[in-house]
């Protein structure tokens, strides 16, 4: 668990803007650690959580990009159901809201991120480390696989 800066980059709602972004990120050899886009009638939101935050600062601005930047708490996580659930609870009854949240894709050994945008991050992260063997342990799981054929 850490905490660490968020950019939120405000797109045009047009081709080609996503993949400049990320083209750009790209060749600047940053690594994304977790994304998400949401759109509007007007423009995208583009959140990025990164392993170079000067970097990305200095590229976002050289290429005229508008964004912000804020602090989040990126919490390592099982990759199972309830995982996030078991966080949003232990904060929600700790009285600190998250205001929005998303995932990384599954990673190997069967974690995840969660990115949290809370009010007061270092709460957050004092809650969750106090009560860390609260929080649901990985268990294997045996699925079976389906099957393509109807009956």
């Amino acid at each position: 668990m850490y905490i660490t800066a968020q950019f939120s980059v405000f797109m045009v709602n047009k081709p080609g803007i996503l993949a400049h972004i990320l083209s750009e990120i790209a060749n600047a050899k940053i690594n994304i650690i977790a994304m998400t886009v949401m759109d509007s009638v007007e423009h995208g939101v583009l959140r990025l959580v990164i392993d170079q935050p000067q970097k990305t600062e200095i590229i976002l601005t050289q290429n005229n990009l508008p964004f912000s930047k804020s602090d989040v708490l990126c919490v390592d996580l099982d990759n199972h159901a309830g995982a996030l659930a078991k966080v949003a609870e232990l904060l929600a009854g700790n009285h600190i809201n998250i205001t929005y949240a998303y995932c990384t894709a599954g990673a190997k050994g069967g974690r995840t991120t969660g990115v949290l945008k809370v009010a007061d991050v270092a709460k957050a992260m004092k809650i969750l480390q106090e009560n860390h063997k609260r929080l649901p342990k990985s268990q294997p799981q045996l699925r079976r696989a389906r099957s393509s054929a109807r009956r």
